[in-house]
């Protein structure tokens, strides 16, 4: 495996091919914890990883260099996947300085006791001498924690991009060129859709100050190094940050007893037969990453629920509350579904469009039981009417 990024500068991380939960993102394709090995007249470690890998960082220093020679440890973010080891590195490395902005310092006092620890606190502009090579910091608030800090090595234009850019993605290669990159590109949009979504304002002006920088080579702390397909990723997150709508629509439903289920295929043969991108989604059956995923770049959305105990499906619930923290814009939906003898699924996702930015394209399409030809035909009216909302929000 070549972890070498530049001449001196090497990954020294772990790739967790195990994981499937990423505090309920499902990582279907593993993740890495990613940490760089920088060697000059003085020595630093960018960020540390997940201390149940301890070891293995440990280990991967040692084949480079002593412990004891380690100078600085760099905490660009100190969320417990990038920290947790942070305490027993500094252990290992008593001569290492920890440097980081003053937020990431008041976070790290309150997960844990560095009352021993020698710090040195930065801010956007500060600079680090390591001899030959320069670090330059810039504080990135909120992408996606308070504490964010971007490290920029300038002479090798080098940017250590802490969660931006990033993708849960185990691979025994660590570059975007060496791997599949449609696959890569899929997994670094889901790791936008459900991490940085909600900070969409807050990225775009961290989009604005890194384009002031010559950047040869991004370095996240998860998943694979771009050095040859930086354009890509740029233009991808560019898009992101507005969730810029595509002419695509998404039909999101939980079912009973295959009523609602029947409507939502409805609406999606008709959204198809306008000749857009339809994707039809069970929330029970693909989960809340899914969702947020397809959702990232629709156009208009669909929103059904069968009705369980006077409100919607439980999976609907969970989903549309995963949403609302996301924050999606730029959008338009609806809401549908099937009851029973008693009423609430559909005014319930009424109620929840109403409390988000999502436009509402119309009163909530209600069933009583089984949808009959009528019924099945407005649904399908519904689905041609949101692609004509789709194709509308993506030209703009």
């Amino acid at each position: 495996m070549n972890t070498q990024l530049r001449e001196n500068i090497h990954w020294v991380g772990y790739v967790d091919w195990s994981v499937r939960d990423f505090h309920g993102y499902n990582t279907n394709r593993g993740a890495t914890y990613n940490a760089y090995l920088l060697q000059d007249e003085k020595t630093a470690l960018i960020d540390t990883v997940k201390g149940l890998y301890l070891d293995h960082l440990l280990d991967n220093i040692r084949q480079h260099t002593p412990l004891e020679k380690i100078d600085y440890i760099i905490c660009n973010h100190s969320e417990h996947d990038h920290s947790s080891s942070l305490p027993r590195v500094l252990a290992a490395c008593p001569q290492a300085v920890v440097v980081c902005d003053q937020k990431c310092r008041e976070f790290l006092k309150m997960q844990y006791d560095i009352s021993e620890w020698n710090f040195q606190i930065v801010k956007t502009g500060d600079t680090l001498t390591l001899g030959k090579r320069t670090l330059q910091f810039m504080e990135t608030p909120m992408v996606h924690w308070p504490d964010s800090m971007f490290t920029y090595v300038v002479e090798e234009k080098l940017l250590f991009s802490m969660d931006a850019f990033g993708q849960h993605f185990a691979s025994s290669h660590r570059f975007d060129d060496e791997v599949d990159l449609p696959t890569v590109m899929a997994e670094a949009k889901t790791y936008y859709a459900n991490i940085v979504m909600l900070y969409g304002k807050q990225i775009a002006k961290v989009l604005e100050q890194a384009a002031r920088l010559e950047i040869e080579m991004i370095a996240p702390s998860h998943g694979v190094i771009w050095r040859s397909h930086i354009a890509e990723i740029v233009a991808a997150y560019q898009e992101w940050v507005v969730c810029q709508a595509k002419p695509k629509v998404v039909v999101l439903y939980d079912s009973m007893w295959g009523s609602t289920k029947r409507m939502a295929e409805a609406i999606t043969q008709g959204a198809a037969l306008e000749g857009v991108e339809a994707k039809l989604i069970s929330v029970r059956a693909a989960g809340i990453t899914e969702v947020a995923t397809e959702v990232l770049d629709a156009g208009a959305i669909a929103f059904g629920s069968a009705t369980l105990n006077m409100g919607m499906m439980p999976m609907m619930s969970a989903a549309l509350t995963y949403l609302k923290g996301l924050h999606p814009v730029g959008k338009a939906g609806i809401a549908f579904g099937s009851y029973g003898w008693g009423k609430g699924a559909t005014e319930d996702l009424q109620a929840w469009l109403q409390s988000t930015e999502i436009e509402i394209l119309g009163e909530p399409l209600k069933c009583k039981f089984r949808p009959n030809r009528e019924v099945l035909a407005e649904c399908e009216t519904i689905g041609r009417q949101l692609a004509e909302k789709a194709r509308e929000l993506a030209a703009r």
